[in-house]
């Protein structure tokens, strides 16, 4: 997650790409997050995004994904700018946000509160947009309570507000040597890939067409 404030170039870019207000225009996946969406330390077609549109193009269908990652960035600094980037013909908000909350062991009563602002946010935008939420763990060095009650903030909120969840965004990537850079943070090319992979087994059920089958507030396909 990365201390760095600068947009990618992928972010940068995809932020512009929101700006067409055409009810015609292509639908828009907006992926909001930190250095983990931005691809911190690699090109922008490598970040699980930019992967993701290769998947939809590969099927030849009609969505524009846009990596709205930023390096560095709490819950609380998603919540500020999310009124900036919610414009266009957005259809799902992928959010992950969290994670530097959890790495500096910020208080999770304020990244539920902000979690909870962010979809009131996009539910106040548009209440037919499909929220994704992505979910999130920390280092067990925070100690096993608090490390449970991330986990579970998470797969809670999913639950209540009837979210569709990945339950845990760097399934088969996190704590694996091979597949983080040397920071042992920020996933390797070959990472990003499947991250993009955990994100599509739910994504794809929306831009398919079926309407988002997958069970709310479990990530789980049918």
């Amino acid at each position: 997650m990365q201390t760095q404030q600068t947009p990618s170039g992928a972010q940068a870019g995809g932020a512009q790409a929101l700006g067409v207000q055409s009810a015609s225009a292509t639908p828009v996946i907006l992926f909001l997050g930190t250095s983990l969406t931005a691809g911190y330390g690699l090109e922008p077609d490598q970040a699980y995004p930019a992967l993701v549109q290769r998947k939809i193009d590969s099927l030849s269908l009609r969505w524009r994904a846009v990596n709205a990652g930023l390096s560095g960035e709490t819950s609380a600094g998603a919540l500020r700018r999310l009124d900036w980037l919610l414009q266009g013909p957005i259809r799902i908000v992928v959010v992950e946000t969290g994670a530097n909350d959890g790495l500096r062991g910020l208080d999770l009563d304020s990244t539920r509160a902000n979690l909870e602002a962010i979809l009131a946010k996009v539910r106040g935008y548009d209440t037919t947009i499909t929220i994704v939420l992505a979910g999130m763990e920390v280092p067990p060095n925070l100690g096993p309570r608090y490390a449970a009650q991330f986990r579970g903030l998470f797969r809670d909120l999913a639950r209540r507000r009837a979210l569709l969840l990945i339950p845990f965004l760097l399934q088969g990537v996190g704590g694996i040597d091979s597949l983080n850079q040397a920071d042992g943070i920020h996933p390797t090319p070959r990472g990003q890939e499947i991250v993009a992979d955990n994100v599509w087994r739910v994504v794809r059920l929306l831009v398919r067409g079926t309407g988002g089958q997958g069970d709310r507030g479990t990530g789980a396909e049918r």
